[in-house]
């Protein structure tokens, strides 16, 4: 067996989620981001890649990490 790498994506918050839905804010912390200018190295996979779809505007991908 051979070991696979897996690419990893950097996430920052960049704006807060006070005033957002409980979900938005549940989604936050499933991408272990709980304050503004966090940021957060995650395995890329289809489910995380739709986690950053759904607090698209409360996120940024951080380019060249």
């Amino acid at each position: 067996m051979t070991k696979t790498a897996h690419k990893s994506i950097v996430v920052e918050q960049t704006r807060s989620p006070i005033g957002r839905p409980a979900d938005q804010r549940q989604t936050l912390i499933a991408l272990k981001l709980n304050r503004i200018g966090r940021r957060s190295t995650l395995i890329d996979t289809p489910s995380l890649r739709g986690l950053i779809a759904k607090v698209a505007h409360l996120v940024r991908i951080v380019e060249g990490q």
